[in-house]
């Protein structure tokens, strides 16, 4: 089956019939009709679209190793440098689409369950471990086109260092409870599945930290399978509207808690369990973080982009642009666009090939843009509010502009450079992009997108390789 287009996309994920909760009650019917969901399950099938459109399939698709069918290139497993470029460009036609603003968008997952796959002979020979149903489930993947959530995080109860949840209690993290013929049995819940309810499947994986061996685990399971059931936060979409909600109508990407009640995994879909040394080290050993990395900084880039265009939209609508300090907000989203490029292509160029023939882009390079990216962020929207000010609530409806008020408005809310609507349609999008409920949830995302800031930067210090910097001081010290 090659790339699917995006009706297949939505069919299939209305057949699933997954149990998915929104406030008090169960989504009955088809999921892509709800208003929590058309939106963005609308804006994921234009994604696949893409792939058949026939100047980008170079772009979007590749034959595959085992049909010759043309599946998504974000399967594609790199071994050249070059296998890079075409990952990075696919990302980014795709992050096109949406501004950068879907951070879950299928290539994330693709690009995971990839890598996984690309490192899967680390876990051969090691107990409880089957490799070889990590590489069937990636085929299975690129050859359906799977769309694909993940939940890595265990819920907030005790974040001490030294938490231990009492074994003789009914379970809170997810764990391995029970083993049969059929497979292992998982009590608990997981967060954050993003998109939880409106993919295909999800991967669940136990990314170390363990010290009860019941909660190392790595597999991946329908979205609709017996026992498991998403439990959503409050819905950010504030209505149909693109006028009134540019942003969250088209892109809001739910977040869910997953509930696992007593779920059967079948033992081909286990890719490992009951081992803390793996649990604890697979994915640091694994391609993960580097291909994973290149797929978020690739889509960050465009989103800058689309940043920096909305702030000069607002500069050139009101006419701010030859003030000094407005110059110099604008400019510090151009240097962060130009490191976040210069970051990547440097990823590229020191690639090197890992023991198993694959190539990985320069991992320390990509940790340093997983740094400044969640930093500039949150500061794009402060630029955006203070270049705004009271443009930003001076924003009257799709509705008000269709009464008997068109005439108020065309008169007072004009600007230098656009008509009343004109205007009001830039600063509802800078609203939605830094002030509403999902702008503020993007902020929140981009800052934690790979963890806990503060423990990526400690990540990066003690992974870099100081010695050579201070072997030049030590040496000047030691001059005659």
């Amino acid at each position: 089956m090659p790339a699917i287009i995006g009706s297949e996309y939505i069919n299939r994920i209305d057949r699933l019939q997954t149990e998915v909760w929104v406030d008090d009650h169960s989504v009955t019917g088809k999921i892509s009709e709800h208003p929590a969901f058309k939106g963005v399950m609308r804006s994921q099938a234009e994604l696949y679209d893409l792939q058949h459109e026939k100047a980008l399939q170079d772009r979007m698709t590749y034959p595959s190793p085992l049909t010759e069918h043309r599946v998504g290139m974000s399967y594609l497993q790199p071994k050249t440098k070059e296998d890079l470029m075409k990952r990075r460009n696919m990302i980014q036609q795709w992050a096109q689409s949406t501004n950068g603003m879907m951070g879950r968008s299928p290539d994330y997952m693709n690009t995971v369950v990839t890598a996984l796959a690309s490192s899967a002979n680390f876990l051969k020979g090691k107990e409880n471990c089957f490799p070889e149903h990590l590489v069937s489930f990636y085929e299975y993947a690129r050859e359906k086109d799977l769309s694909m959530t993940h939940t890595f995080v265990n819920p907030q109860v005790n974040r001490g260092q030294f938490y231990f949840e009492d074994l003789d209690d009914e379970p809170i993290a997810a764990k391995v409870v029970d083993e049969n013929d059929e497979g292992i049995i998982i009590k608990g819940a997981r967060l954050l599945a993003t998109q939880g309810g409106i993919t295909d499947e999800i991967v669940v994986l136990s990314n170390g930290g363990v010290q009860d061996k019941a909660n190392g685990f790595a597999f991946a399971i329908p979205n609709n399978t017996k026992g498991l059931r998403f439990i959503c936060r409050e819905s950010f979409v504030g209505g149909d509207s693109t006028f009134n909600y540019p942003l969250s109508s088209r892109y809001e990407e739910m977040d869910t808690l997953v509930v696992f009640d007593n779920v059967l995994v079948p033992w081909e879909r286990v890719f490992y369990y009951n081992n803390i040394e793996v649990s604890n080290t697979f994915i640091t050993a694994s391609s993960f973080l580097p291909l994973t990395l290149h797929q978020s900084v690739s889509r960050q880039i465009v989103k800058i982009e689309f940043v920096l265009g909305v702030v000069q939209s607002i500069i050139d609508t009101i006419h701010i642009g030859e003030y000094q300090h407005v110059q110099e907000k604008a400019s510090e989203i151009i240097v962060a666009l130009e490191t976040m490029k210069a970051l990547v292509i440097k990823s590229e160029v020191e690639a090197e090939l890992d023991e198993w023939g694959f190539i990985r882009p320069d991992r320390k390079t990509l940790q340093v843009a997983s740094v400044v990216f969640p930093r500039v962020y949150a500061r794009f929207s402060e630029i955006i509010q203070q270049l705004g000010a009271s443009g930003l609530m001076s924003i009257p409806t799709e509705q008000a502009f269709q009464s008997s008020l068109r005439g108020d408005l065309d008169q007072y809310l004009q600007s230098k450079a656009d008509d009343a609507e004109s205007r009001v349609k830039i600063f509802r999008l800078a609203w939605d992009m830094t002030m509403s409920a999902f702008g503020t949830r993007e902020i929140q995302y981009e800052r934690f997108f790979f963890g806990d800031p503060i423990r990526l930067t400690s990540m990066l210090y003690f992974s870099y390789d100081k010695e050579p910097y201070v072997k030049r001081v030590k040496d000047l010290l030691e001059m005659d």
